[in-house]
């Protein structure tokens, strides 16, 4: 089974870059973006429906602003885009499809790069998700949360670690909160499964020449219930073609996604 994820920086913009194209090669089993920034009717139809699978969105009620999607190869059994907390439902941050005893989750976090306000939204948000993703390892079931979490975990994710230290992205806070999300309640970052190496970045600033330079972030991650771990089989970063900020994370798992 063949899972990809990758913030879009506008699904329309993406387009008109040839990521559909890329993304029908790939065949996956499921696809997973964030930041789509447009509602389905302003899509164009190879985004909103493409051929041999099952499209689900939940966009921002503020147009051209947030949003995630996710397509599947099988109809979900069940979709949900609602984590219980109203204040940022509307951002669209959220989809989850169910198959069979497997739940895969289009995630996008806010950034707090805007200010401390934003910030401390930021922090409101990482706290109702530990709460709903601790719920979600409690009941059985497999999941992988894939999307833009906005946080470099380790300094081998990013390359100027010292001078991002007070930073959104790199806060001393945030990546406490991975870990307690890793250690404590055993969620596994299936790209270091099997991919321990540094400069795997996957977002870029426009700026500088960073990624011509490879002056990146690691951002987007999937993190799976520990019964997952050992399916992990390889995990790559596409760069050969830039069709956002991003690039689109490709992770393989020995796991057969079954028909409906």
């Amino acid at each position: 089974m063949k899972v990809i994820n990758v913030n879009v920086n506008g699904i329309r913009s993406a387009t008109q870059k040839g990521y559909f194209n890329w993304q029908r090669r790939q065949d996956a089993d499921v696809v997973c973006l964030q930041e789509i920034r447009a509602q389905p009717e302003q899509m164009p139809d190879e985004a909103r429906a493409p051929r041999r699978y099952a499209a689900y969105f939940f966009p921002a009620v503020r147009k051209g602003y947030s949003g995630v999607a996710l397509y599947a190869k099988r109809p979900a059994d069940r979709v949900v885009t609602n984590m219980g907390w109203n204040e940022l439902n509307d951002e669209g941050r959220y989809l989850q499809a169910d198959f069979g005893p497997l739940s895969v989750i289009s995630l996008y976090i806010p950034s707090g790069s805007s200010g401390d306000e934003r910030q401390t939204q930021k922090y409101r948000f990482l706290a109702h998700l530990r709460e709903h993703l601790d719920t979600l390892r409690r009941d059985g079931r497999s999941y992988i949360v894939t999307g833009d979490w906005n946080i470099a975990h380790k300094n081998i994710d990013l390359k100027n670690w010292r001078s991002n230290q007070k930073n959104s992205g790199f806060l001393p806070e945030e990546r406490a909160w991975l870990d307690r999300l890793i250690d404590e309640q055993g969620w596994v970052d299936a790209f270091r499964v099997v991919n321990q190496a540094a400069e795997e970045y996957t977002w870029w600033s426009n700026r500088g020449a960073a990624w011509e330079k490879n002056v990146g972030w690691r951002l987007d991650y999937q993190l799976v219930t520990p019964d997952l771990r050992d399916s992990v089989q390889s995990a790559s970063v596409y760069r050969a073609k830039r069709f956002s900020d991003h690039a689109p994370l490709s992770i393989n798992y020995d796991y057969e996604l079954n028909p409906a």
